[in-house]
């Protein structure tokens, strides 16, 4: 027997077809629906789609720049969530096979962030490169997006991933997946927030060491944003956090807001071994002028995790 709501009987009113919605939250590999930032897309052919997302606000880790500005790694996660859509609804990647990034990159134009009176609504013209795949199958590709707001040029982004087999990717990681015994290191203390640009201890992804320019990663797996979902290693994502906090680190600046990263990745960061993070910064002479930019990297068990190029302005904000 069906059963009905209470009210679907009831003659109410046609949806307008201009009302908003987000995306499947699988399309984009978020438990919490409150973490979709995706809300539309359109094909326009095989390699061009357009994408549209919101950006709230204010945010519990997306945390406004000197409370004026919208969080660059907001639009590095919502650039992150449109390779997923695409690989998923457009190429055809089955549910449960893994999207390893090789490598990311965005520049952003501060003037575009500024929080308005109202969540902005991001354009997103994408076009997809590269295209590997491996019978009938997606193996990978590379995807480039222009992100426009009110028609305004807000950020330029590109980054390629491979697509992995449950199957092959069981193989690779061995006991590390989910279904084998979960390992974790202690969590240890974090660095001063806002030694690290943060607010709250919790959001803080690095522990301090002796050195000022060497961190341990800190991976809080019951953080809720990102650590979204049970996962068997550290998520891109956060080691692109731990990139920003080490550049405010060494840059001495709590609240500088990040016009670029450009990053790349090696391997899985682990969650059950040390992960030592470092940071220089890159003589002015090298870069534009008035500019500066934090080169950061990772290493676990004596091999490179991935490697992040943090570039600031600093009267940005």
């Amino acid at each position: 027997m069906t059963r009905r709501a209470p009210w679907a009987s009831v003659n109410r009113p046609s949806i307008p077809s201009t009302w908003t919605t987000t995306v499947p939250k699988e399309l984009v590999h978020r438990a919490a629906v409150a973490e979709v930032m995706l809300t539309d897309w359109e094909r326009q052919d095989d390699t061009h789609f357009t994408v549209t997302a919101q950006w709230p606000r204010s945010h519990s880790f997306f945390i406004p720049v000197h409370g004026t500005h919208h969080d660059p790694l907001m639009a590095v996660e919502t650039f992150r969530q449109v390779g997923a859509l695409l690989g998923h609804a457009e190429f055809g990647v089955p549910f449960g096979h893994q999207f390893l990034m090789r490598d990311l990159s965005i520049a952003v134009r501060p003037e575009q962030l500024v929080v308005g009176s109202a969540p902005a609504s991001i354009d997103i013209e994408v076009t997809c490169t590269d295209v590997r795949r491996r019978g009938s199958r997606l193996a990978g590709l590379r995807y480039e997006a222009v992100l426009r707001r009110d028609g305004e040029l807000a950020a330029t982004a590109a980054a390629s991933y491979t697509c992995i087999a449950p199957t092959v990717y069981e193989r690779l990681r061995g006991d590390r997946t989910l279904s084998g015994e979960q390992r974790r290191l202690p969590l240890t203390a974090p660095a001063a927030p806002q030694s690290v640009g943060r607010v709250s201890p919790m959001d803080v992804v690095l522990s301090p060491t002796d050195r000022p320019d060497r961190w341990f990663l800190r991976a809080d797996t019951r953080h809720p944003v990102l650590f979204d979902h049970p996962v068997d290693h550290v998520p891109g994502m956060v080691l692109l956090e731990a990139a920003r906090q080490a550049a405010s680190a060494v840059l001495g600046d709590s609240a500088f807001l990040p016009v670029g990263m450009d990053s790349t990745f090696e391997r899985y960061a682990e969650l059950d071994a040390p992960c030592v993070i470092e940071a220089r910064t890159l003589p002015c002479d090298a870069l534009p002028e008035g500019t500066t930019a934090v080169v950061v990297t990772g290493h676990q068990n004596g091999s490179p995790v991935f490697s992040s190029t943090v570039s600031a302005a600093p009267h940005a904000v």
